[in-house]
C-alpha cells in the first residue's frame, strides 16, 4: 500500500497528493509517469510526476477528475492509500538527460497550460537547481483555474500569468503571449509546450511560425501506460510511437495532432458511461432504452 501523507484540493475540480513511494521517488526524473490503482478492482491510471522528494520517499502527483477512476482518487484523504502506485514510466525529459553544459546554452520557454502546469513544474524547477532559468507562460481559463503559481513562480527565470478571461494576469491565450514575448525582442531556441491536446496544436502552429523548435508531451491520450492497449498511438512525422513507451514526449512540429484528437475521442464514450453510472448509482439506465432517456 502507499499511503498518502497530503491531500488537497487546488481548485474547484483539480487536486494533489503527496504519496509515499520511495523507490520511485529515488529513480525518477521529470517528464516521466506514474500509474495509479486505488484498489483491487481499480483502474490503472497514468499520472505525470508533478514534484517528487528523494529524502522523503514521496511523489507528488496532481489531477483532475474526468471519468468514473479519477472522481473516485478525489475522495481519498490524507491517511489512506493507493494500492498500485508504479513508477517511474516513460522516458524522462531530454532536457534532463541532455548534456549540461549544452542544455544552459538554450534559451528555454515552457508553456503550460491548466492541469498541464503539472509537468512542466518538475522540469523547471530541475533546470532552476542546475543553475538554468527559463520563461514560462501558465495559461487557464479564469483566475480560479491557476494552480502552483507561487511553486512556480520560485522557479521560473520569468513567468507570465494568461487567463482566457482576462480574470488574472494577462488576458487572452497562451498562444497570444508567446508572440507577444517574441514581438517584445524575446528569442527562444526552444518551446515546451503541455496541455491540453487543442492548446498544444495551436502552441505548435504559433511556435512553427516563428521559427521556435517544439517539444510536447502526449500523456493525455495514454491509457494503459503499457503501450499495450494501443491508445497513445502516434503519427511522428513518418513514424509511429507511443506515447508512454516512446515518449510522452516528442516534436511537436512532426505531431499529427487531428489524428491524436480523434483516437482521443473514441476512449472518452465509455469514460463518460461508467462515470454517469458511478454518479447515478442504481438510478442509472444510460443507453437501456427503458427510461426514456435516450430520446
Amino acid at each position: 500500500m502507499y499511503k498518502i501523507r497530503k491531500a488537497e484540493k487546488l481548485t474547484s475540480n483539480i487536486y494533489s497528493m503527496v504519496v509515499e513511494a520511495p523507490r520511485v521517488a529515488e529513480h525518477c526524473l521529470p517528464g516521466q509517469f506514474i500509474i495509479a490503482k486505488m484498489d483491487e478492482e481499480g483502474e490503472r491510471i497514468p499520472l505525470t510526476i508533478c514534484d517528487y522528494d528523494r529524502e522523503e520517499g514521496t511523489i507528488t502527483i496532481v489531477f483532475q477528475p474526468i471519468g468514473a477512476s479519477t472522481e473516485k482518487f478525489a475522495t481519498l484523504k490524507t491517511g489512506d492509500a493507493f494500492e498500485d502506485f508504479v513508477g517511474p514510466l516513460g522516458r524522462p525529459s531530454e532536457l534532463c538527460t541532455d548534456d549540461l553544459e549544452e542544455v544552459k546554452k538554450l534559451k528555454l520557454l515552457f508553456v503550460a497550460g491548466g492541469v498541464g502546469t503539472a509537468p512542466v513544474y518538475p522540469q523547471v524547477k530541475w533546470l532552476h537547481e542546475h543553475g538554468i532559468d527559463a520563461d514560462v507562460i501558465v495559461g487557464a481559463k479564469t483566475k480560479d483555474l491557476i494552480i502552483l503559481e507561487k511553486e512556480m513562480e520560485a522557479v521560473a527565470g520569468n513567468l507570465y500569468i494568461t487567463t482566457d478571461d482576462g480574470s488574472y494576469g494577462r488576458s487572452g491565450l497562451v498562444t497570444k503571449v508567446i508572440e507577444d514575448l517574441v514581438a517584445e525582442g524575446k528569442q527562444y531556441d526552444r518551446c515546451i509546450a503541455i496541455g491540453p491536446m487543442i492548446m498544444m496544436k495551436f502552441a505548435c502552429l504559433t511556435t512553427k511560425k516563428l521559427n521556435i523548435p517544439t517539444i510536447v508531451s502526449m500523456n493525455p491520450i495514454m491509457v494503459d501506460g503499457t503501450g499495450m492497449c494501443g491508445a497513445c498511438r502516434v503519427a511522428v512525422g513518418d513514424e509511429i510511437k507511443f506515447a508512454c513507451v516512446d515518449g510522452p514526449e516528442f516534436d511537436g512540429h512532426l505531431i499529427d495532432f487531428n489524428v491524436a484528437m480523434k483516437r482521443q475521442a473514441m476512449y472518452k464514450t465509455e469514460e463518460g458511461q461508467a462515470l454517469l453510472k458511478l454518479r447515478e448509482g442504481d438510478t442509472h439506465h444510460g443507453g437501456c432504452g427503458n427510461c426514456g432517456g435516450d430520446k
